[in-house]
């Protein structure tokens, strides 16, 4: 029996098969967690669905969702409140800007609604879920879990204003743990090292991103979404019940290093 048996988890933001919240939905999948997902658009749809028959759910616990609406976020966690009685826990993991804002010089690039938009999607998202999901964890002693990276606290190139985004998720997670604890619900945030998913695609140069990153980890290579997975079934399950606020880092050590031993591409 898995440590997850018996724990139910809605994950907002399965994108394909090599996205970070696939990797979550496989390794709580294995811990015996039941799931249910939500969809961005009629697009995503019938990947989420492939995904949410492979681990064990119907088409009954998959909820179109755009983050952006209050409405529809609502409307999820009613659809969810007919299929199950309570709910552990909430996984985050949706990030966007808009593609001029993630390509050169900050200063020049930056615009008023790219802000907005980026922390709407990234940051504010985390907080409407969590408020709507309320209801349904009282009592539960669940989780909230989202996705950071990084640059929320060093510059990284074409990053620019997701950056500011994912420090204001941060923020989110420290402010949320706090209101919700005496509840009993606890709040943590993963800081992945950088992988290639769709999301990533999106930011210019990713592949140096890769490169460098692998090149400036103590474990000289990057990590995988099964180990960010990994940690993220840890993080939402009781054997973490201590464990509230925290940002927790899974990059191979890369934040722990100012720059690389090699260059990248160097041999040891």
């Amino acid at each position: 029996m898995g440590f997850l048996a018996g724990k139910r988890f809605l994950i907002v933001g399965v994108a394909s098969d090599r996205s970070i919240a696939t990797g979550i939905a496989e390794a709580m999948h294995r811990e015996g967690a039941e799931l249910a997902f939500t969809y961005q658009n009629d697009k995503l749809k019938s990947r989420v669905l492939k995904a949410a028959e492979r681990y064990g759910s119907n088409e009954a616990l998959c909820f179109p969702c755009d983050v952006a609406s209050d409405e529809q976020i609502q409307q999820v966690f009613e659809g969810l409140g007919k299929q199950w009685d309570g709910l552990d826990g909430v996984v985050h993991a949706v990030g966007f800007a808009p593609g001029n804002e993630l390509d050169g010089n900050f200063a020049d690039v930056a615009t008023r609604e790219g802000f907005r938009i980026a922390h709407e999607i990234s940051s504010y998202s985390f907080v409407a879920l969590a408020q709507a999901a309320r209801p349904l964890m009282k009592g539960r002693n669940g989780a909230l879990l989202t996705l950071t990276y990084h640059a929320s606290r060093q510059t990284v190139p074409n990053y620019n204003v997701m950056g500011l985004a994912k420090a204001s998720l941060e923020a989110s997670v420290r402010y949320l743990a706090s209101s919700l604890g005496p509840e009993g619900t606890r709040v943590n945030g993963i800081s992945a090292g950088p992988i290639r998913t769709l999301a990533a695609s999106g930011i210019k140069k990713f592949r140096s991103m890769l490169d460098y990153n692998a090149a400036k980890a103590p474990l000289r290579r990057n990590v995988t979404i099964e180990e960010v997975g990994n940690t993220a079934a840890f993080l939402c399950s009781d054997l973490a019940s201590g464990i509230s606020s925290e940002i927790t880092y899974v990059d191979g050590g890369a934040a722990t290093v100012s720059m690389p031993f090699e260059e990248p591409g160097e041999e040891s």
